[in-house]
């Protein structure tokens, strides 16, 4: 379908890369299009959906977006309202979808809908949704903190009619192929967030290093040269547990226990990078002027999106079989 046919591994290569750009908007966009939108469809789909989506998009002709979040089922996505009927042969959506990356111009949507009124788990499907189809709404792009480069809009389905050939898979197995999915979403963000990280503490080290307090560099206080060494520390501790997951899935391994631990650590880690460096540039930190600034906004997304940080313990209890029952 004309990609090159390489293991999961180059995919990381790239987006470790790809935090060489300085914003997180583009490497997300891309991360949508190669590691969220894509995967269930070149896993699941038929021979037909792929040449009709797949192709077009591996190669750059079109934009893809995922449409799970709902207002009311962010990391809830047992939760989500918007359905698709079938009638005869075509699905009938109705609802709405939330937080949408690139929603504003893709030209098709993975989308995740209840297709039957059964158990949570088991009555949903993804679906290819053409996004140029009558009754599909796309609101103004959202006003965000960081990432302001990405478009992310909110959708809205009124009777909207997609061919019941547009169903990836099986009816019915939709949120276990997004389950799935999720595996590939969160260590590519992991990866994206690595460089920048890196280009931080490195930024910060070359100012604190010229900026005087007290007629000595601000680099020549020991809190502020540990605190670097502590930082630097813990990006290659998130790095390793990174490649450990992402050799284990090359190999066919479900490694959504260590997908979520690097994700969560991932987004706290931004966190602290960000905001420890920020105060070490003083009040050139809190200016727009500075790249600290700019992943101070961009970087924060890390702990929300592709699942919360809470839900990342959530997982990660379950597998570990101390989540309390219900």
């Amino acid at each position: 379908y004309g990609g090159m046919g390489l293991d999961f591994s180059y995919s990381i290569a790239v987006a470790e890369e790809l935090g060489h750009i300085h914003c997180g908007g583009i490497p997300m966009a891309i991360g949508v299009q190669v590691g969220m939108a894509t995967p269930a469809l070149t896993r699941f789909g038929s021979d037909e959906l792929k040449k009709q989506f797949l192709a077009p998009t591996i190669a750059g002709d079109f934009v893809a977006c995922l449409g799970i979040s709902e207002p009311g089922a962010g990391s809830d996505v047992a939760n989500i309202k918007t359905t698709a009927m079938r009638k005869g042969d075509e699905y009938v959506i109705n609802g709405s979808k939330m937080w949408i990356t690139s929603g504003s111009q893709a030209d098709w949507m993975c989308l995740l809908a209840n297709t039957s009124e059964g158990p949570p788990h088991r009555n949903k499907s993804l679906i290819c949704l053409p996004m140029n189809l009558p009754g599909i709404h796309v609101a103004k792009k959202i006003d965000k903190l960081g990432m302001r480069s990405s478009d992310t809009a909110q959708i809205f389905f009124e009777d909207v009619k997609v061919p019941t050939k547009n169903l990836i898979g099986e009816e019915g197995k939709g949120f276990t192929y997004q389950m799935l999915q999720f595996q590939e979403e969160r260590l590519w963000a992991v990866a994206t967030v690595l460089t920048p990280l890196e280009t931080i503490i490195q930024e910060t080290i070359g100012y604190t290093r010229q900026r005087k307090v007290f007629d000595q560099s601000v680099l020549h206080n020991q809190t502020v040269h540990f605190r670097l060494a502590e930082l630097a520390t813990e990006v290659e501790l998130v790095r390793s547990l990174l490649h450990r997951a992402v050799a284990l899935y090359v190999e066919g391994n479900d490694v959504t226990k260590f997908a979520s631990m690097a994700k969560l650590k991932a987004g706290r880690l931004a966190r602290e990078v960000t905001d420890s460096c920020l105060q070490f540039w003083g009040g050139m930190g809190f200016t727009s002027e500075v790249l600290v600034s700019r992943f101070y906004r961009d970087l924060r997304l890390m702990s929300i999106g592709g699942g919360t940080d809470e839900t990342m313990l959530s997982i990660i209890c379950k597998y570990m079989e101390i989540l309390p029952s219900k």
